[in-house]
């Protein structure tokens, strides 16, 4: 029995339970009237007039602002807009923020991608690599609590993956009377997490979900995978190499953290939330073999500054390029507060054996290391061990039509999502070699045809997984590479925490 065929069952069984006891939350029943709602207005409202101007439609549609148009060299439409979002939707009388979301219009008679990238709203018109297999439409929504989305004051509480969930749930539902066709979701790393806990919440609200390079930190005490991961990857020559000028950057601490000083100085930094420059270098120095793994290639190995001869302007260059020694600033954390804070709540973070670095470090490796330590010390935090367990126990016995992709060399990967007995239509992809930007395109040849065939199918463009394939090797299907997959290809490499 499937899993859909099972909910169909439950939702028959409870229906007259709903009907006689009228148990439904407060957040339940408000979206029972807003659909009311909804429905009593069609036929009198622009958005739902196919022959209006899409920018009309939108701006139609209850709770949403659009508050800008920007020219696209492609044809197709780009608009920025906000969305009316309750802070808590299962206390929706505490109150509303808006969310930023954008949306590039291809047509309605296209499948529809509704993307996150768990952070901050990219701006400019971009596509994802789902949108551009499909040739569909792109609706793009700002991760709540991140800024300029999120409510003043600040109920950090509210920050949380259900809640978000919910954001989505809301925002695509609403879209719908304008895109009827069907909707794909899709996100890298945090964005990736992200569309899969949406998933988890809202099952069928779309037909199916790209996640790439989504980790899965189900036991954030076990440490291990992590650890096997750096012990394994690459070449012994370059793991090595990582290793010794990551341990040359805390041997030269004395010559090398005056620049961190100074540098930090001159940007303007300052360090009240990890506490001092001297945690923040060590963080950093911490972190670098890291980043360089997660977005480098093992054909950059031969980059690495040999410890041994390599001057202090060679490899101070290069810590910088790797890390970027203003991110452990206050002000390169503010951007991602409210990745630290999920880190610390819910989503959990790595770690692993640095017993070659311990004879140089000042701190405590696991506390300064944590995401609390980013986190202002203003903002509470409980950490609730259930949260991810959940996510995977459900990928396990229930997901459907979700796609993983990940990077044989990116340290996120080394907790994956693993599908399981229940696990219907889903598959799990490793790029050869791939960072954190692998995607469908970076696979082997088999295996990106095999899975552009399942986008292609679950976007309702092949009635069955013969013809999907068949489309899936047709070139002219599927549009070149363009201006706009540059831009979206950018922002998925911008460097971030996660």
């Amino acid at each position: 029995m499937t899993t859909k065929l099972r909910r169909l069952l439950v939702s028959v069984l409870l229906i007259p339970v709903f009907a006689i006891g009228g148990l439904a939350t407060p957040a339940f029943a408000a979206a029972g009237q807003g659909a009311e709602a909804s429905g009593a207005a069609h036929g009198r409202s622009p958005a739902d007039d196919p022959n209006a101007d899409i920018k009309d439609r939108l701006a139609a549609i209850p709770g949403v602002t659009i508050t800008e148009e920007k020219p696209t060299t492609t044809g197709h439409r780009y608009f920025l807009a906000t969305y009316t979002q309750p802070i808590d939707h299962f206390r929706p009388w505490l109150g509303t923020f808006q969310q930023r979301f954008s949306v590039l219009h291809r047509g309605y008679d296209r499948p529809t991608v509704f993307y996150t990238n768990g952070y901050t709203l990219g701006t400019s018109p971009s596509r994802t690599e789902p949108t551009r297999l499909v040739d569909g439409n792109q609706v793009s929504i700002e991760y709540r609590y991140f800024t300029p989305s999120r409510p003043e004051p600040a109920d950090w509480s509210k920050a949380g993956i259900r809640q978000q969930a919910a954001d989505s749930h809301e925002l695509v539902t609403a879209l719908k009377r304008i895109y009827q066709r069907e909707w794909l979701s899709t996100g890298a790393s945090k964005g990736g997490m992200s569309s899969t806990y949406y998933r988890r919440f809202y099952p069928d609200d779309v037909a199916g979900t790209i996640a790439y390079v989504a980790p899965n930190n189900t036991d954030v005490n076990d440490y291990s995978a992590y650890t096997e991961f750096f012990q394994n990857v690459g070449t012994p020559e370059c793991r090595a190499a990582l290793d010794a000028v990551q341990r040359e950057l805390l041997v030269r601490r004395d010559r090398l953290e005056p620049r961190f000083e100074a540098d930090n100085k001159a940007a303007g930094s300052t360090f009240n939330v990890i506490g001092s420059v001297d945690r923040a270098y060590e963080g950093s120095v911490l972190d670098v073999v890291w980043g360089f793994w997660q977005y480098s290639m093992e054909s950059d190995c031969a980059k690495v500054p040999v410890a041994a001869t390599a001057t202090d302007d060679e490899i101070y260059k290069w810590f910088d390029a790797q890390e970027g020694v203003t991110t452990a600033s206050d002000q390169g954390l503010s951007k991602y507060t409210a990745y630290y804070y999920q880190a610390a709540t819910e989503l959990g973070a790595p770690f692993f054996d640095v017993s070659y670095l311990k004879d140089l470090l000042h701190y405590d490796y696991k506390e300064l290391y944590a995401p609390r330590a980013y986190v202002p010390k203003e903002i509470p935090t409980t950490f609730n061990p259930k949260a991810m367990p959940d996510i995977d126990r459900w990928v396990k016995h229930h997901a459907e039509r979700i796609i993983f992709v990940y990077g044989g060399n990116d340290p996120w990967g080394a907790k994956p999502f693993e599908l399981g007995r229940g696990s219907d239509d889903c598959y799990v992809y490793t790029v050869p070699g791939g960072n954190h930007g692998s995607n469908i395109s970076k696979l082997p040849a088999d295996e990106s045809a095999e899975a552009t065939a399942k986008v292609l199918e679950w976007a309702g463009l092949a009635g069955d997984q013969d013809t999907a394939r068949s489309l899936a090797k047709s070139p002219q299907l599927v549009p070149s590479f363009g201006p706009l997959d540059i831009e979206g290809q950018r922002l998925e490499q911008e460097r971030r925490p996660l």
